[in-house]
C-alpha cells in the first residue's frame, strides 16, 4: 500500500473519529411542551430543523403536554428539563406548593385570552356582551381572568350567560348562532377565521390585552435542578431557543414546514397562519419598551397582582421575584 493511500486511510478515520466523538459529546436536553404542535409551539421544532441546537451541541427531545398543570408537573418532578408554559399558573403553583421551576425566558409578553364574535352579531366591545349568551371550555385558564376584565370594562359575570363546552364545538356554537360570543386564545384565530369564512361569516377577535389585561403569558420555564446542575447547558439551550422565535417569527412559512416535518398530521399552512396571527403576543409595545428577552421587575409584579387576584391569593402569599431568574437569558 502506498503512503499516500495509508495517509487518506487515516484521515478517513480520524474524521470518523471526530464525528463520532462530537456526536456523542451533544448535551441532551428534554423540552415539555404544555399543549399540541401548533404555531406557538414552532419555535421548539424549527431549532432543531435549523440547526440552531445543533448549532450549541445540543439534542433536543420533546415531550408532549396536556396544560401548564401538566407541564410544571413534569418539570418540579425532573421528567422534562426546560418547556413551555404559563408564568401565571407557575406563580399560583408556587404560592400555592413552592414548585422547583423558575422562568428564564419571556416569550408572549401579552396574554392570549379573547372573545370572539361574528360581525353579524353587532358586538363591537365587551360592554356590548351585557345579556348575552358566552361559550367557554371548561378547563382554560382564561376562566381565572373572566371576573378581571370584565371589571375593567364595567360588568360583572351576572351581566352575561356563560356557558361551557368542549373547546372543539366553541366555534361551530358561534357561528350557527347557538352561542353569541366564545371565550379562546388568540393562537386560534386563524382556525376560528377559516371556519367562519367556510360558513360565508365574517369573524371578529377582541383580545383582552387590548381591553385592560396586560401581562406576561407563555414563557420558558425550567427546573432549578436542571439550572442548577447543568447551568452551561442551560445557557446554550436558551441562547439557540431565542434564534429560533426570532426566525420563525421572520420566516413563518419555513416554521410551518418545520414542525410538519417532525409531526406529519400539523398542517403546514395552517402553523403559518397561526404564527402570522399571534405575531403580536411576541413583539409588541412591550417587548419595544422592555427589549425582547427581559422580564421587568414591575411588570412581573403586575402579572403577580392579576394572577393572585384571578385565583384568589393573598398578594403577600408570593414574592413574584422568586418565581423568574434572569442569569441565563442570552448576553
Amino acid at each position: 500500500m502506498s503512503k499516500a493511500k495509508k495517509t487518506a486511510i487515516r484521515l478517513t478515520l480520524l474524521a470518523s473519529l471526530v464525528s463520532s466523538v462530537s456526536a456523542m459529546a451533544a448535551d441532551q436536553v428534554t423540552f415539555q411542551l404544555d399543549w399540541l404542535p401548533g404555531g406557538d409551539k414552532a419555535p421548539v421544532y424549527v431549532g432543531i430543523q435549523q440547526g440552531f441546537f445543533a448549532d450549541e451541541d445540543l439534542e433536543v427531545k420533546i415531550a408532549s403536554g396536556r396544560g401548564s398543570t401538566d407541564a410544571l408537573t413534569k418539570m418540579a418532578t425532573g421528567q422534562s428539563d426546560i418547556g413551555s408554559s404559563d408564568i401565571g399558573a407557575l406563580m399560583a403553583a408556587k404560592a400555592l406548593d413552592k414548585v422547583p421551576v423558575v422562568a428564564v425566558y419571556p416569550y408572549f409578553t401579552q396574554a392570549p385570552h379573547a372573545f370572539f364574535v361574528l360581525k353579524s352579531s353587532g358586538i363591537t366591545s365587551i360592554q356590548d356582551l351585557k345579556g348575552k349568551k358566552v361559550a367557554t371550555s371548561p378547563f382554560t385558564s382564561s376562566n381565572a381572568f373572566l371576573p378581571l376584565i370584565l371589571k375593567q370594562n364595567g360588568l360583572s359575570e351576572t351581566d352575561i350567560q356563560l356557558v361551557k363546552s368542549d373547546p372543539g364545538a366553541l366555534a361551530p356554537m358561534m357561528i350557527t348562532g347557538s352561542t353569541d360570543a366564545i371565550i379562546a386564545w388568540v393562537t386560534n384565530t386563524a382556525l376560528y377565521d377559516a371556519q367562519a369564512k367556510g360558513a360565508g361569516k365574517e369573524l371578529i377577535e377582541m383580545p383582552w390585552s387590548n381591553s385592560g389585561l396586560s401581562l406576561y403569558s407563555s414563557s420558558v420555564l425550567a427546573s432549578e435542578k436542571f439550572l442548577t446542575e447543568r447551568p452551561d447547558v442551560a445557557k446554550r439551550f436558551i441562547k439557540a431557543f431565542a434564534k429560533s422565535i426570532e426566525f420563525t417569527y421572520a420566516n413563518p412559512d419555513q416554521a410551518g414546514i418545520d414542525l410538519h416535518k417532525m409531526v406529519p398530521e400539523v398542517d403546514a399552512s395552517i402553523v403559518s397562519a397561526q404564527i402570522k396571527s399571534i405575531y403580536n403576543l411576541v413583539y409588541n409595545d412591550v417587548t419595544t419598551q422592555d427589549g425582547f428577552g427581559n422580564f421587568t421587575d414591575e411588570r412581573i409584579q403586575k402579572t403577580w397582582e392579576y394572577v393572585a387576584e384571578a385565583n384568589g391569593l393573598s398578594k403577600d402569599a408570593l414574592d413574584p421575584a422568586t418565581a423568574v431568574n434572569n442569569n441565563f437569558k442570552p448576553e
